[in-house]
């Protein structure tokens, strides 16, 4: 096995390992959250948004990024269109989902933060973040579920 395939390889896990962790979040995380009352939705919110941005997610999320870049670099061997599969992927997933979660989910976390060391009340500060961030998660999950689906692609030809 070569260098390129390695790091295809590697990858595809960290890439499904993030595309998992966004689809569950989607579809079991929030729908979950949302049938909390306000008062426990923005509890709840405030301290996912303090224990996620670490460790672990962290890793997954920069390795999503780092080893389909790695594979880029390794001269391309017999397979020319892996390189295209990650180039795609890389725009999927640097810059789409980073420039959405940077520009627009990041600024409602803070936000919400905020809210709660200025005494806001929770129904307000609910209905100003919920249906924007879950929207913008939305767009997110479909970014890295892309860039996986390229991932995948490049490790297939």
């Amino acid at each position: 096995m070569g260098m390129a395939t390695l790091l295809i390889a590697l990858a595809v896990v960290a890439t499904g390992l993030y595309a998992g962790f966004m689809l569950i979040f989607l579809t079991g995380v929030m729908p979950a959250l949302g049938r909390l009352t306000d008062e426990q939705f923005t509890a709840a919110m405030r301290r996912i948004n303090e224990e996620v941005p670490r460790g672990v997610f962290v890793s997954v999320m920069l390795a999503s990024v780092a080893f389909p870049a790695a594979a880029l670099a390794v001269p391309e061997d017999d397979r020319p269109g892996a390189r295209w599969a990650l180039l795609g992927a890389g725009l999927a997933l640097v810059v789409l989902n980073h420039l959405v979660t940077v520009t627009g989910n990041i600024p409602l976390n803070n936000a919400l933060a905020a809210s709660e060391q200025a005494g806001a009340a929770d129904r307000e500060a609910r209905a100003a973040f919920e249906t924007r961030w879950n929207r913008l998660h939305l767009v997110r999950t479909l970014l890295v579920t892309a860039g996986f689906a390229l991932v995948v692609s490049a490790a297939l030809v």
